[in-house]
């Protein structure tokens, strides 16, 4: 595996510690900013939102540039965001750089899934995926406890500054490693295909069945894992919350892990079989979510399997699409599983409040899976990670 891979995922670790951390800070900064808990909210929902958007219309504004210039201009507009929102005293300022780091986030993620086939070759696209997603799950294990402890102790500001020191420490390895202009490797005419050409990638029907069931997978999760916290304080209190939470990203780096080690030899298997039984494991979640030890266990589970179906999505969808995509393939993956990570929430939310407890949310997540292993099952013909001469096919 190329060193640049690993490189990129310290880079997405920084990305995800950004994303996760501010929620545990909402109060600090809305204390010091001077505003209601509920509008310091803003600064999440808006980060989810510019990362659903700022996908596909930065993959097609990047994607005839070469992938180093893109891949670093996003990284640096990243560590500049966090450090304009480091030293700022309004909040409407603050809540620019979060919708302006969501975007380079998205960007960055979009360019980079798509470039994974030419970093690595397609081989090995399904454990390169599995290495760039682990930096969001040792994000969600180190990162957003110790971006959230830094706040604690020196404020929120600090905080923001570490992540964009992170990001600013892989700005000259990402340059350096991704040399050479790789459009013109993968067009060998140097012309890259027009914006057109690329929409038709869409009506194929194995990337509409892998997107789908991207999106249903993500929704699942975070539909989970946004009311784990409230679900472990009412069973044992809130200092059992952060070992919680540190258990789930635990199983998630297990399970891109594992998974990324076969999903290009067995990437059918992990879709259809992996759904079926995360469709399980969330069942018996919400029925076992009366006991703590439950919910330990659980966490991992639901971790490990939840992304090591989800990474392996990422990676169905980039193969799927790339060869008459190549600029849109990322960013229909990061777009696929950021609508998920909205959609997820919401539901769960209007669910929750409907059944008034928050374990309502794990049947929500068991429902969303469910959803998916039809979706993931319609799928089998053609087969993942899809017949590419048929799409090529098909665009033409």
């Amino acid at each position: 595996m190329p060193i640049v891979v690993f490189v990129l995922a310290v880079a997405v670790f920084a990305q995800g510690t950004s994303e996760f951390m501010v929620s545990g800070l909402l109060e600090q900064i809305a204390d010091d900013i001077g505003v209601s808990l509920g509008a310091a909210g803003l600064l999440t929902s808006l980060f989810a939102a510019g990362m659903v958007l700022g996908a596909p219309v930065l993959a097609l504004a990047a994607g005839r540039l070469p992938v180093r210039y893109s891949v670093t201009a996003f990284v640096g507009l990243f560590c500049a965001a966090h450090i304009v929102g480091a030293v700022t005293t309004g909040f409407a300022v603050l809540l620019v750089t979060r919708v302006v780091a969501a975007v380079a986030n998205a960007g960055f993620l979009a360019i980079v899934l798509a470039a994974l086939p030419r970093l690595v070759g397609p081989a090995v696209i399904g454990r390169a995926t599995s290495v760039v997603v682990s930096g969001v799950t040792v994000a969600c294990i180190a990162g957003v406890p110790a971006g959230t402890l830094l706040g604690q102790v020196w404020g929120w500001r600090s905080a923001f500054w570490a992540v964009a020191v992170t990001s600013a420490a892989v700005l000259v390895p990402v340059w350096m490693m991704l040399g050479g202009d790789m459009r013109d490797r993968a067009q060998p005419d140097g012309q890259a295909p027009s914006m057109r050409s690329e929409w038709p990638v869409l009506r194929q029907r194995p990337v509409q069945v892998a997107v789908l069931a991207g999106v249903l997978v993500n929704a699942a999760t975070f539909a989970g894992f946004t009311y784990l916290g409230t679900i472990t304080t009412g069973i044992g209190g809130s200092r059992w919350v952060p070992l919680v939470l540190a258990l789930f990203g635990v199983g998630s780096f297990l399970g891109v892990t594992v998974t990324g080690r076969y999903s290009d030899r067995h990437r059918r298997r992990i879709i259809v079989g992996g759904t079926v039984v995360l469709a399980g494991v969330w069942l018996l979640a919400a029925v076992t979510a009366h006991a703590l030890i439950a919910v330990m266990v659980m966490s991992v589970v639901a971790g490990a399997v939840a992304f090591g179906v989800g990474s392996t999505l990422i990676a169905t969808i980039v193969q799927t699409a790339t060869s008459v995509a190549p600029r849109t393939a990322g960013a229909l993956a990061t777009t696929a599983f950021n609508i998920g990570a909205v959609l997820g929430p919401v539901t769960a939310g209007l669910v929750v409040d409907r059944a008034d407890r928050p374990t309502a949310a794990l049947w929500c997540s068991a429902a969303f899976t469910a959803v998916a292993v039809g979706v993931a099952v319609m799928g089998q013909r053609p087969r993942f990670p899809s017949e590419v001469g048929q799409v090529r096919a098909g665009a033409r």
